[in-house]
């Protein structure tokens, strides 16, 4: 991290999930999903985004420990969609597209999402996008952060979202977050 004026330009590199076993998922992101319209057993929407309570969270086969571990979450706060429930169980999907089995308990309703992680490429520098001082892409940059990073969502309208990056505030545009529906409002 650097910071190199009082305008606070820093560049936060990827906060990402980590594996210790590979997934099954393919290295595209996967397209976002509409906006949640039906409920579950739980009589909160689906598909749904969540978050991550712990930094150590297996992702499972099927909705039980005796499904086989697909993948280890290394990063608490990493945004994931909730696509099915299954008793304690949800299926969800990361921004990969990788999906599985995770224990409800493991989960939050904060709403946290990556930053542009469609444009993270193995092997070449991520790209930098700017969090603006307020909802106008005029406005000046409060600091800079790399794709893949995690970001806070407080609120968003539909097109601009609050969001919060280590101990800066600001605004991106939400079809630069995954992690909020398009035209989703988040209060």
């Amino acid at each position: 991290m650097a910071a190199w004026s009082s305008l606070a330009l820093l560049v936060l590199g990827p906060a990402w999930a980590s594996a210790e076993e590979p997934a099954s998922a393919s290295a595209a992101a996967a397209a976002p999903a509409p906006a949640p319209e039906a409920r579950s057993a739980s009589g909160l929407p689906l598909p749904r985004y969540v978050s991550l309570k712990a930094d150590r969270v297996n992702l499972r086969a099927g909705p039980g420990t005796e499904y086989p571990t697909s993948w280890v979450y290394r990063r608490a706060g990493l945004p994931l969609e909730v696509t099915k429930e299954f008793e304690g169980w949800r299926e969800v999907r990361d921004a990969d597209g990788a999906s599985g089995w995770v224990l409800q308990s493991f989960l939050s309703g904060r709403r946290t999402a990556l930053v542009t992680p469609w444009d993270v490429k193995p092997g070449t520098p991520a790209p930098q996008v700017p969090i603006r001082y307020s909802d106008s892409d005029k406005s000046r940059s409060v600091v800079v952060v790399e794709a893949g990073v995690i970001a806070n969502i407080h609120y968003c309208d539909g097109t601009w979202c609050s969001v919060s990056v280590d101990r800066y505030r600001g605004y991106m545009r939400q079809k630069l977050l995954w992690g909020v529906y398009p035209n989703e409002t988040v209060k």
